[in-house]
């Protein structure tokens, strides 16, 4: 039988009032998502690639696809409670994969195609992962980071390029060909564990966040203010990588929790061009577009294009008035509904352009379904309007909210006061309602959407033999509202010139991730410190202002 998150749309008021949680008792995320539409024949994915292949796939076809790999799985030794790495672009095997999952009661793992083998690694070796799904291109550095992960059993290669697999690797499309399309989900209920996401803090090692299956449907009303309410002709799509929530919560599982179709692409590196054509070619709707593929689509003329959009939706960081005013013009009058969330409780507030209009520098409103207070971090107790505080959500029933930080209960204690999980978030509400951003309460760095904790980028620099100390901090760009800039002490007798910033950012590339490495390096004698020797990273901030 259909169901599906109902929420009053009279007026945002009338939506606060009457919203209730209400999941069934055996709610499976798999079921949700493609198995439970009247009209399992309707397409689920539109399947893009960049040599010019195009395939549909219907929710019926993804459904048997993931019974397919549940069982492949199955055989592999993998059941409840075990971890499965997701090393993939966007291809259909990447939900499918996560599907087959929750079908298992196992818990899928998204990682992005930008890590390294460092930052695969520690994440693969962290959560205890079994198996790894990974296309070619990122096969050898799964491979290289296998001997540091004593429980990686299985490395499994999706071939969506056609340039055949790897030796060693197991092969995807036979093992799920080969297996039975029949799969009897085991049971699960609503907070049934089923997904753990890595996010950096300001210092040490990255978090794995997990939360339950739960999770995208509590994703679902914000989804609904932000695309405009009626969702019956949406089509969507996404540039943002399948790994991060923002792309998997924000788009693609609440499209289809409603049974609306996705579009997916494999795109190395952001292409305004390619945007264009794909959000012309799919006729989409509703697209979530990070800030800095906004202003890079400034840049290209939107008239060249034959475009269905109705409605933007954007995170990561303050929308500026220049992108409002730029859809409204060039894109005649498309909303651009700005919305905030983290890793850990993910759309938490929003803009809706049926409901109220998006302010600029706003966040929104809170998201029917979500109590969120602005607080002083250190008593759980609300500010008054107009005062700086922490912004927190009660945690009730709320699905959205994480389980808890992977082995780690202290961190998982610190973020929370009372019944409020914590947000790490500065910011004030307004006498409307409206709650505005100020800065973090951490050295968190925020670029093109991303967050980065500078410890491990720090961390990976100091691997480099020629650097003895290094400070690492976000400064302001226009283009990606901050980038990462390390302050290096090289050791005794070393220069610190450019052929030497340029090997620091190409083992930070290598080894961490593509979007982790310091744009900017500035070489120093000494780095400020406290007296228990640790950088003093708001001094290094201070000397950009």
């Amino acid at each position: 039988m259909t169901w599906h998150v109902t929420m009053p749309t009279e007026s945002y008021e009338r939506a606060r009032e009457a919203f209730e949680w209400d999941l069934p008792d055996d709610y499976n995320a798999a079921h949700d998502l493609v198995g439970k539409h009247d009209d399992p024949d309707r397409p689920a994915l539109y399947q893009a690639f960049p040599d010019g292949r195009r395939e549909t796939f219907t929710f019926a076809d993804l459904d048997r696809r993931s019974n397919r790999l549940a069982n492949a799985l199955a055989e592999l030794g993998v059941g409840r409670g075990d971890r499965v790495g997701v090393v993939l672009p966007q291809v259909q095997a990447n939900p499918i994969t996560h599907l087959a999952c929750w079908k298992l009661g196992a818990i899928s793992m998204p990682l992005s195609v930008l890590f390294g083998p460092d930052g695969l690694g520690y994440r693969l070796d962290d959560s205890g992962a079994t198996v790894a799904v990974v296309d070619g291109n990122n096969y050898e550095t799964v491979d290289a980071a296998r001997e540091d992960c004593p429980a990686l059993e299985h490395v499994l290669e999706v071939d969506w390029h056609g340039r055949g697999y790897h030796d060693s690797a197991t092969p995807f499309e036979p093992l799920v060909q080969d297996a039975n399309p029949i799969f009897d989900p085991v049971d699960t209920d609503p907070d049934t564990p089923g997904v753990i996401m890595y996010t950096s803090g300001s210092t040490g090692q990255p978090k794995g966040v997990l939360h339950s299956q739960s999770v995208w449907v509590g994703h679902c009303p914000a989804f609904e203010m932000y695309f405009g309410l009626d969702l019956s002709e949406t089509v969507c799509w996404t540039p943002a990588d399948w790994a991060w929530i923002g792309a998997l919560g924000d788009l693609l599982f609440p499209a289809w929790h409603y049974g609306r179709p996705v579009v997916g692409y494999p795109m190395e590196g952001f292409d305004p061009e390619t945007a264009f054509e794909l959000l012309a070619e799919f006729d989409v709707t509703s697209s979530f577009l990070p800030p800095t593929a906004i202003r890079m689509m400034m840049n290209t003329d939107a008239d060249a294009y034959d475009l269905s959009l109705e409605a933007i939706c954007s995170g990561g960081e303050p929308l500026t008035s220049e992108i409002l005013e730029w859809a409204d013009d060039e894109l005649d009058g498309v909303a651009v509904n700005e919305l905030y969330g983290q890793t850990e409780a993910n759309l938490l507030v929003c803009n809706c352009d049926e409901w109220f209009p998006a302010v600029p520098g706003s966040m929104g409103k809170p998201v029917p379904g979500h109590d969120i207070g602005v607080v002083d971090p250190d008593t759980g107790e609300e500010v008054a309007v107009g005062e700086v505080g922490e912004i927190a959500v009660e945690r009730g029933d709320d699905p959205v909210i994480f389980e808890e930080y992977w082995n780690q209960p202290e961190k998982t204690a610190e973020a929370t006061v009372g019944s409020w999980h914590l947000t790490g978030d500065l910011g004030e509400r307004d006498a409307d309602g409206r709650l505005w951003f100020k800065s973090r309460d951490d050295d968190l760095i925020i670029t093109s959407g991303y967050r980065v904790g500078p410890g491990e980028v720090e961390d990976a620099i100091l691997e480099h033999p020629k650097i003895e100390q290094v400070g690492v901090v976000g400064i302001s760009d226009e283009m990606r509202g901050e980038i990462i800039k390390a302050f290096c002490q090289p050791v005794s007798g070393v220069e610190g010139n450019e052929l030497l910033a340029e090997s620091v950012r190409s083992l930070v590339r290598e080894s961490l991730a593509k979007h982790e490495y310091p744009r900017e390096i500035e070489f120093v004698d000494e780095l400020p410190t406290t007296t228990t020797g640790k950088i003093r990273r708001t001094d290094l901030r201070e000397r950009e202002e």
